[in-house]
């Protein structure tokens, strides 16, 4: 049989746009457009002609490679860069004969490889940039649209007091917009890798001296090279080679797991949302989703579910990257090659779960008929901490908590409501007047200062509100100007 690895068993990334982008094909493209990135910069600079640029990029087609013989030569190496540059090297010399002593000129692979690496990141992390802008737009349309729709809040699984669903909507966007806004940023430092052998770059700086080459303003070429090289590939230029220096792999490798941690907690409250006896949301259907193979009633929230499982999987990829950041002297022996399969699979997973929140944000369906509903369950008890303040100057905080107490215990045993208990206590009534307990019992009256958190969270995502429709600053929330929506029973 020929092996592969078509996300079976990995279900949050299967078919998705991060999956298709983090391929074996996807990771040979690289390592060869990082080669074709060198020669060109050689070139720029001098230090090869343009001829052999030219015919290095003309032989570095990933159709002309066959995957599994060069995963097979990987363990001879190592790495999958030595077998490459051979088999490059190889189809240069048949067609361009003069241009295969170019192939790799002063490199080493950790050079093309760690590029390749930061390549595929990059490729991932614009995937994901632009699923989140899906998802913050969705999130802060929710929010402003459910600002006031109260519900219960839960602590330690029990209701609390009374909430918003937009406050609970908006602590979403603050989490995941957080998580856009630092991967942006990582997104934009991803460095390339230019060392040669030992991190000295003595191989490219010999080159350039054998040729007469020599840098800007009278620097050594090498190190001309290295900016050269990183605008060759898109990538930012880096201030020293960082072959043991691994900071940009852990970081990433972190940020990805507080991403999926942010995913995790809306799809946790998505999940306690859409289970039957509370029904306080509704995930997007559609064919097939959600079903079980004994039960046809069963409509699971396997969107959310999938989130939850991104963010218990996500930890422990980032754990290895983090061990990783001990490498010794200036090329480790198995540190380096530890962190390859964790990273990508960081990445197809973080890619899989963003693509997955951002049809769970735009599709998710609140029910506010049923979150009022459950406020009641409680026959008022809700509100118990309102009136605690209310009687505290009549009879002192905490008699007020004992008295409240007590009629919560007897009303939780099966006696009179407690609301009704409330009316009729005789302390009660002495202290407040039956309008003002009326209005106090209300659930919908307390919500604190919920609806202006909400605003908080939305002007500091950038969303701002404009009639009928809204747009997303481009520092916030999302690109998109999204048609307002209210969603409801």
């Amino acid at each position: 049989m020929t092996a592969s690895d078509a996300g079976l068993m990995s279900t949050v990334r299967a078919g998705t746009p991060a999956e298709a982008a983090l391929t074996d094909e996807a990771w040979l493209s690289a390592m060869l457009d990082a080669e074709v990135a060198l020669a060109c910069a050689q070139a720029r600079i001098g230090i090869i002609p343009w001829s052999s640029a030219e015919a290095i990029a003309a032989s570095a087609r990933g159709g002309r490679y066959d995957l599994a013989m060069l995963a097979r030569r990987a363990r001879e190496a190592g790495n999958p860069v030595v077998a490459l540059v051979q088999e490059l090297t190889r189809e240069v010399a048949e067609m361009f004969p003069d241009a295969a002593d170019d192939v790799h000129l002063g490199s080493t692979s950790q050079d093309i490889l760690d590029t390749a690496i930061m390549l595929l990141a990059a490729g991932a992390l614009d995937l994901m940039l632009d699923d989140l802008d899906r998802v913050c737009s969705a999130l802060a349309r929710l929010a402003e649209a459910h600002r006031g729709t109260p519900m219960a809040a839960r602590t330690l699984t029990q209701h609390a007091v009374p909430t918003t669903f937009g406050l609970k909507t908006a602590g979403w966007l603050h989490s995941v917009g957080g998580a856009r806004r630092r991967l942006r940023d990582i997104r934009a430092e991803l460095p390339a890798q230019l060392g040669g052998a030992a991190g000295t770059l003595a191989a490219y700086h010999e080159y350039a001296l054998l040729q007469g080459v020599k840098g800007r303003g009278g620097e050594p070429a090498a190190l001309e090279l290295m900016s050269t090289f990183a605008e060759e590939v898109g990538l930012a230029e880096p201030v020293l080679p960082w072959h043991t220096s691994r900071e940009p792999v852990a970081r990433l490798g972190c940020e990805l797991a507080l991403l999926t941690g942010a995913l995790g907690k809306f799809g946790t409250d998505v999940q306690n949302l859409v289970r039957t006896e509370v029904a306080e949301a509704v995930e997007p259907g559609a064919e097939g989703r959600g079903a079980s193979s004994a039960m046809p009633q069963k409509r699971n929230p396997v969107l959310a579910a999938l989130l939850v499982s991104a963010a218990l999987q996500l930890p422990s990829h980032a754990s290895v990257l983090m061990h990783c950041m001990s490498a010794e002297d200036e090329r480790p022996a198995g540190a380096w090659h530890a962190e390859w399969q964790p990273l990508r699979e960081a990445l197809r997973i973080a890619g899989g779960a963003v693509h997955t929140a951002a049809e769970l944000a735009e599709g998710l369906t609140p029910m506010p008929v049923a979150m009022a509903r459950n406020l009641e369950l409680t026959q008022g008890q809700i509100v118990a901490e309102r009136l605690v303040a209310h009687l505290r100057d009549a009879l002192g905080k905490g008699e007020a908590k004992r008295q409240l107490g007590r009629i919560a215990a007897l009303s939780s045993a099966g006696g009179e409501p407690f609301a009704h208990l409330v009316r009729t206590d005789p302390a009660i009534r002495e202290s407040l007047s039956p309008g003002l307990v009326d209005e106090i019992l209300d659930p919908a009256g307390y919500q604190g200062v919920a609806c202006e958190l909400v605003d908080r969270a939305l002007a500091h995502h950038g969303w701002r509100a404009h009639g009928d429709t809204e747009t997303v600053a481009e520092s916030g929330a999302g690109g998109t100007e999204p048609t307002k929506g209210q969603h409801s029973d």
